[in-house]
């Protein structure tokens, strides 16, 4: 007898020898089989689809769910179209906390605003309290004079981490602009958080992923840099797993920084724990390793300068430190998510990951580049050559592309988060938001954006790497599941993968592009239980 039934569905399997089907199976968690395999089945619950869509659940390849998590509970700035409207805005949530709290908002955007926050107004605003705002990048931020008081930096007594940025105004005074690696002066006064606050975190963000029908993400930095929030980072989520809030699948990428000398002349974390420790549900993914910052701060490191005042952006760290703690990473088992955005970044990190493969050889090891926002003709092949799977984000595209365009320059912009490309060199692509920098993380308006890859100003850009809804689909079931080396388990709606299932009210493969967005997630299934949604299912029959 099956657990689940559902029926009278219209089944996108993502296989290609049997692309469509009306009715799924489960039984202990997987998928025993479609249509004809399973009609004649009893089962304990059958659901009547009632022609909705069934995929594959949607997984995203990169996200930072603790740090959305927080987010939720922060001021929202992005909806702010001036610097007096977030003034305003801070100044009300101010006026609602204790004289000596910390105000911390988010998601503002300086291309917006018409410039970053003044340090003096945000003092005026936040009434002298610790104000912190987070730049949508994630690779800036602007405080208020008591966050640079605590920080040393106002007395010169602290040290900026190299790859770090304290912007200062001509008279040689910090404007309240932290920008990469200084962002740690300001973690250092806020972190660790206590866990109990990580595990609201997560199931706040849980509940958000189920909605728009994720069920495996990619948590792409903890417990270590400012990427981390905790080194017990991982307990939080272990934590929300136990108490039942933590409702989809997730891969860790611990961060580079918390990595350390073992035996052998390995690297790794105590016990020699690595890359695929752990089960089907909660396991570490690759190490995280930045090696440089972002378009929109102008501080991804690229080979030609950017427009306007110029400059070439910022490494993360000395290239010769960057290059040995890549090795290092792949020489001790661990699988590489190099965050990459640059072009010089990506130079960088190809010619780590080709030494680490000649002196070390791997066969099939997929180190992965983060973003692989600027990839040059000439980078194409290499990544190729050496399977690397590049994780870009279509989303920026719509929310930062017209201010990554003025940054570049025409010339640059049929670099910019290929698709396209990647594909018919041989790549897989899978899709992911980076959330919660830049904008939403739902799956379906990233889709939307692989198709269209238009800005918020309507401008196309690098029309040739568009895909169609199909592909983009793909993007987020099956090459999703390849880039976390999962592809044997999920992605694809057949028998002995995970029953992990999004029921959806359209279908993205065949409604105009621009409705893909507007799709409504009707349910959400892990393991072939209902994450979200059981209200809204119509119940033939059901288990007690």
């Amino acid at each position: 007898m099956l657990d689940l039934l559902l029926r009278d569905v219209r089944v996108l399997t993502m296989c290609d020898e049997r692309p469509r089907a009306h009715s799924v199976g489960v039984l202990g968690g997987r998928i025993v089989g479609v249509d004809d395999e399973v009609d004649a089945a009893a089962a304990r619950t059958v659901v009547d689809g009632g022609g909705a869509v069934l995929t594959p659940g949607f997984a995203d390849a990169h996200n930072h769910m603790v740090w959305y998590g927080l987010s939720l509970a922060e001021i929202d700035l992005s909806a702010c179209r001036s610097l007096d409207e977030l003034y305003d805005t801070v100044a009300a949530r101010a006026a609602q906390l204790p004289s000596d709290a910390w105000v911390i908002g988010s998601q503002y955007d300086d291309f917006v605003l018409g410039g970053h926050p003044d340090r003096a107004a945000l003092d005026r605003a936040g009434g002298g309290r610790p104000v912190w705002l987070k730049h949508r990048s994630a690779h800036m931020c602007s405080v208020s004079s008591a966050v640079l008081d605590k920080a040393g930096i106002l007395d010169g007594t602290a040290t900026v981490p190299e790859g770090g940025v304290v912007e200062r105004d001509a008279s040689g005074e910090p404007t309240g602009l932290l920008a990469e690696q200084a962002q740690q002066l300001v973690d250092a006064l806020v972190k660790p958080y206590p866990v109990e606050e990580l595990v609201r975190a997560v199931a706040r963000a849980s509940k958000v992923y189920a909605a728009e029908g994720l069920t495996h993400v990619t948590e792409a930095g903890v417990a270590g840099g400012w990427i981390g929030h905790s080194p017990a980072e991982a307990a939080a989520y272990q934590l929300a797993r136990q108490r039942g809030e933590l409702t989809v699948r997730v891969e860790l990428m611990p961060a580079a920084e918390t990595l350390h000398p073992l035996v052998d002349d390995l690297v790794g974390l105590d016990l020699g724990v690595r890359t695929g420790f752990g089960d089907d549900f909660l396991r570490i993914g690759p190490m995280k390793i930045f090696t440089d910052g972002a378009l929109s701060s102008r501080t991804a490191a690229v080979t030609e300068p950017f427009e306007g005042d110029g400059g070439l952006g910022v490494l993360g760290d000395d290239p010769e430190v960057l290059r040995k703690r890549i090795i290092d990473a792949h020489r001790s088992g661990w699988r590489v998510a190099a965050h990459a955005i640059g072009d010089r970044a990506i130079d960088l990190t190809l010619e780590a990951f080709e030494q680490a493969q000649r002196e070390f050889p791997r066969p099939g090891v997929r180190h992965r580049i983060e973003h692989a926002a600027m990839v040059r003709p000439d980078q194409l092949p290499r990544l190729v050559a050496l399977d690397v799977v590049p994780v870009p984000q279509a989303r920026f595209l719509y929310e930062i592309g017209d201010t990554m365009r003025k940054s570049l320059g025409e010339a640059r912009v049929p670099w910019l988060y290929r698709h396209r490309s990647f594909l018919d060199a041989g790549l897989r692509v899978p899709g992911s938001s980076d959330r919660p920098c830049v904008g939403t993380g739902a799956p379906l308006a990233g889709m939307r954006n692989m198709v269209e890859r238009t800005t918020s100003a309507g401008v196309v850009l690098a029309e040739d790497e568009r895909v169609d809804a199909l592909e983009a689909l793909r993007a987020y079931t099956t090459h999703a599941a390849y880039a976390s080396c999962q592809e044997d388990r999920r992605g694809r709606i057949e028998a002995g993968m995970d029953a992990d299932l999004v029921l959806l009210d359209d279908d993205p493969t065949a409604v105009p592009t621009s409705a893909i967005d507007g799709i409504g997630v009707v349910a959400t299934f892990v393991a072939g239980e209902v994450v979200h949604g059981e209200e809204s299912l119509s119940y033939a029959v059901r288990a007690d």
